[in-house]
């Protein structure tokens, strides 16, 4: 017989970063700072997200994929898993990694900082450059815009940013 393994966070830590966003599967929901706690007790495992939008059709399959994530780990025998607002969710919790997996999706990540009135710019996802337009606020997604660069001509999406500090 062979001893298992024990469940420590850490573990459920790993197993979530291969739970990627069902509509940018370049980046991990931990590099979209969507983990707001992980708890273990005996083989016990809690899970609570923080929904990047209140409305997003998505979180029923990440809800599902973590749950399939973390069943990987073959000494958990319960999940439970939880979607929280409070704290909200904000785009500065966001990691590096998630900046350039974004980019590499081809959506331009929210960015860091605000101007002192409170509006923000984003580059061009794919060639980098500032010179680019807003088509439209509204993108595909309730969290991302459309934009047009002027420099490489592309058309590109951008995730909007959201702040407590806006």
């Amino acid at each position: 017989m062979t001893a298992l393994t024990e469940l420590t966070v850490e573990r459920v830590y790993e197993a979530l970063l291969n739970v990627k966003d069902p509509e940018i599967d370049t980046v991990s929901i931990f590099d979209l700072g969507m983990i707001g706690e992980v708890t273990t007790n005996g083989t016990h495992v809690k899970v609570v997200l923080l929904p990047t939008f209140l409305g997003c059709p998505a979180l029923e399959i990440i809800k599902k994929n973590t749950i399939n994530a973390i069943k990987e780990l073959p000494e958990v025998t319960e999940i439970e898993v939880e979607f929280t607002f409070h704290p909200p969710w904000t785009s500065d919790r966001i990691t590096e990694k998630g900046h350039q997996n974004l980019r590499a999706f081809g959506i331009a990540p929210p960015p860091r900082h605000f101007k002192e009135d409170g509006s923000w710019h984003v580059d061009c996802a794919y060639c980098g450059s500032t010179y680019v337009t807003m088509d439209n606020i509204f993108g595909p997604t309730a969290c991302r815009s459309i934009l047009y660069c002027k420099s490489c001509k592309n058309v590109f999406e951008a995730m909007k940013p959201v702040s407590t500090n806006m």
